[in-house]
């Protein structure tokens, strides 16, 4: 067996986290449980990362980074802008309600208990979904030039919007233990988008 790089035992570290803690959250994953789970010796942690924050700055950054990837894919795949809008939150749907934690969104999961402890946390996290909504206003304005969404409200106040309804729902998904509040969050999505 080959030695991981620094890179790669970094990145297995975070991979290893994304699913700790897209199930049990941010301050219930100890480091102990961590470097446990992902088979490093315990006072190797530091030598990755200076600390725990550091780690979920690193963390989150990841996650964002792969999410934008599949969100461009979807937005920009086949068929008219509002196909490809409805498509997205088909997959958000899908995924969020799915018992797997790798799928689940940590910024669901994870927002309110990190933007309280860390302002760099909370930044990376800002960052993140306001790329998820600029993604999502283009995909509307490019709507509105394809004639698949029609005019209404500015296309930034409608994608901030539509992803403060998806959040919202997904934390009643959550709360009620059933994907029921992503049918509705499906169909209001599409009212708004015409």
């Amino acid at each position: 067996m080959t030695k991981k790089s620094a890179a790669d035992m970094r990145q297995h570290l975070i991979d290893v986290a994304k699913a700790l803690m897209a199930e049990k959250g941010y301050t219930a994953v100890g480091l102990a449980e961590l470097v446990a789970a992902a088979g490093v010796p315990k006072g190797s942690f530091y030598y990755y990362f200076k600390s725990k924050e550091e780690f979920g700055q690193a963390l989150l950054d990841e996650y964002f980074t792969t999410y934008l990837a599949q969100v461009d894919v979807l937005l920009h795949g086949p068929g008219n802008a509002h196909q490809r809008l409805l498509a997205y939150f088909q997959f958000w749907a899908d995924n969020q309600a799915s018992a797997a934690p790798e799928g689940k969104c940590l910024v669901v999961k994870l927002g309110a208990e990190v933007c309280d402890m860390s302002v760099d946390m909370g930044a990376v996290l800002q960052r993140g979904t306001q790329a998820i909504v600029d993604r999502l206003a283009a995909c509307i304005d490019a709507g509105r030039g394809d004639g698949s969404v029609p005019p209404g409200m500015p296309a930034r106040v409608l994608a901030e919007a539509l992803y403060q309804l998806w959040l919202g729902a997904s934390l009643l998904v959550k709360v009620d233990r059933s994907g029921e509040p992503f049918g509705t969050a499906m169909l209001t999505t599409a009212k708004l988008l015409g």
